[in-house]
């Protein structure tokens, strides 16, 4: 379990992809420590497993289904990647929970620029979308941001100086892909509606959870 908290950005310094799966060698300098072999690191908000370890990089396979789901394909040597280790039990939850289970990717759209911050429009598919609701929670490439708001084609969040110093995300260009993770207590809240086969509109808002009982 992560938090959406970057740590450390990191750079890839090799990727074998093949489709049998890949392997990442990437460079870091601070998430080593405290980190052993077998240890779960998310990469880019992928929860990845830690196969070998040096002074400065780590090493971890991604299966194929990972690559499919997810941007790590895509990443060439030199690329910056967000770095998190696993939450430690004692640790601050300061973002949410994060499984490190990508559920596929969107396209940055825009960008917009709003007092300090700047929003950032991103499209999705709809299955995805489905589970986003305005003020609600996402990871983006592994980072906690909150949803400022949704449509069927498309959501946007806030980045802030701190968030934008932090990660790569407005280094992000208009058509790149992003790692996507919808709020976990959504994705149960949309089963439950499926399971019961509700009538009611589907559109997750805050006032439909407090009127089904969430």
């Amino acid at each position: 379990m992560f938090t959406g908290l970057i740590e450390e950005i990191g750079f890839l310094d090799k990727v074998t992809s093949q489709k049998s799966g890949g392997q990442l060698i990437i460079q870091a300098n601070a998430i080593q420590e405290g980190t052993k072999l077998g240890d779960s690191i998310a990469v880019n908000g992928v929860c990845l497993t830690v196969t070998n370890l040096t002074q400065n990089s780590f090493t971890a396979d991604v299966m194929p289904e990972t690559l499919k789901l997810s941007n790590l394909g895509q990443l060439q040597k030199g690329s910056p990647v967000h770095l998190e280790r696993a939450m430690a039990a004692n640790g601050r939850f300061g973002g949410h929970m994060v499984s490190g289970h990508i559920d596929g990717t969107g396209t940055i759209r825009g960008k917009k620029q709003e007092g300090n911050a700047i929003r950032l429009f991103i499209g999705a598919p709809e299955n995805l979308l489905s589970q986003i609701i305005q003020k609600g929670s996402i990871a983006i490439d592994g980072v906690s941001l909150t949803v400022i708001s949704v449509d069927k084609e498309q959501f946007s969040v806030g980045i802030i100086p701190h968030t934008s110093t932090q990660t790569t995300l407005l280094n992000k260009r208009i058509g790149d892909q992003v790692n996507l993770e919808t709020d976990i207590v959504s994705k149960y809240i949309q089963r439950y509606l499926e399971k019961n086969e509700s009538k009611q509109e589907k559109t997750l808002t805050l006032d439909f959870l407090r009127n089904s009982g969430f």
